[in-house]
């Protein structure tokens, strides 16, 4: 698989603040690649590095295997959609989306055809003599996405592009974006702080903290198997028991809780007898029961019921001080038989105790 951009010993310093610390990856060409991080992590930083809007502290940038980190913005072939969409108002959804190929000197009816193909593809025939202020905000965003792949640029950069849309046209514009990515081939480079964009439309994720990387993989490996304390918080609900290594088998670690309750768990690691850490339980991995069954289980108390719908979650009171929450499917138990103060046992799905050591 060709690599459609190799960072290798990436960092960026604003003065004293180094933004960015001794970033690597490979990005695949044709792929759906999510740099994922709160606030102030980095990822914009490094968008706007292979853009050509900043410059490296140090490392190196490739595209396709070329260097080009001595080439300003306007002659690397990467177009970036950004947060407001940067449309000119005084423009229609044509006059938008050609716009940048009439900068590059394509003719007239070069232009006219691939504009016409991109309003196709972004299903806008009905609005193209509309200004910005006459459409939507998903068309909006349509708009910029066709004017940004309509010169047909090797790599599209794409910083945080639907935070100012609402939950449910966020939503719609998720697939959107895939079903666009997939139909021109083009490899995506998406910045995200949230994580269900990130898990629900990338081939892989790259989370970013405090200007580390701290995991690369797909959707399912950072969210079933993270290589940390923070990824486990940050990606999902979780809880989080503070634990011992009781015993270890490879990956595999007996554990005590906090309370002295017993739990094994799969390991981020290879870990030494004594070592301290937490064991990271998803909520939909458990489940509860008023009769003790086998396998893994915590035995609680029940302290609260709420009803969501397709989901119930609990949260069971462990010894001491210790809570969890368990989310349940209602289609799968009948709701009506638990009540608040009744004893309950956990049960915990195979490998769905992880432990980890930062």
């Amino acid at each position: 698989m060709t690599n459609a951009v190799s960072l290798h010993g990436v960092r960026k310093d604003f003065g004293k603040l180094t933004a960015l610390s001794d970033v690597t990856l490979e990005i695949e060409d044709n792929e759906f690649f999510t740099l994922l991080g709160p606030s102030g992590c980095g990822k914009t930083t490094l968008l706007r590095m292979i853009a050509g809007f900043e410059n490296t502290t140090a490392g190196t940038i490739h595209l396709f295997g070329d260097e080009i980190e001595h080439l300003p913005p306007n002659k690397r072939p990467v177009n970036t959609v950004f947060q407001n969409y940067a449309l000119f108002p005084h423009m229609n959804v044509v006059e938008n989306i050609g716009f940048s190929l009439r900068m590059l000197g394509w003719t007239a009816a070069k232009i006219q055809a691939r504009v016409d193909e991109m309003v196709e593809m972004v299903q806008l025939g009905a609005f193209v003599h509309r200004k910005p202020s006459q459409i939507s905000g998903g068309q909006q965003q349509r708009v910029a996405l066709a004017r940004a792949m309509a010169p047909r640029p090797k790599v599209l950069l794409l910083d945080e592009p639907l935070s100012a849309l609402d939950l449910k046209l966020r939503q719609e514009m998720r697939a959107e974006l895939k079903r666009l990515q997939r139909e021109t081939g083009i490899t995506f480079i998406f910045v995200t702080h949230d994580q269900e964009e990130a898990l629900s439309m990338s081939d892989r994720i790259a989370v970013i903290s405090d200007g580390k990387l701290q995991q690369i993989g797909t959707p399912f490996e950072i969210y079933e198997h993270p290589n940390n304390r923070f990824i486990a918080n940050f990606i999902g609900e979780t809880n989080m028991l503070t634990a011992t290594v009781n015993a270890v088998d490879g990956l595999h670690v007996a554990c005590h809780l906090a309370g002295g309750e017993r739990l094994n768990a799969l390991a981020n690691c290879q870990n030494l007898v004594g070592a301290n850490g937490v064991i990271s339980l998803r909520p939909e991995r458990l489940s509860v029961s008023k009769t003790a069954p086998t396998g893994d289980i915590l035995k609680g108390v029940l302290g609260e019921r709420v009803y969501l719908g397709t989901d119930t979650q609990f949260i069971v009171k462990l010894s001491g001080e210790l809570k969890l929450k368990v989310r349940m499917q209602n289609s799968i138990f009948q709701g009506a038989e638990f009540k608040t103060g009744d004893p309950v046992f956990v049960t915990i799905a195979d490998d769905a105790a992880r432990f980890l050591v930062d």
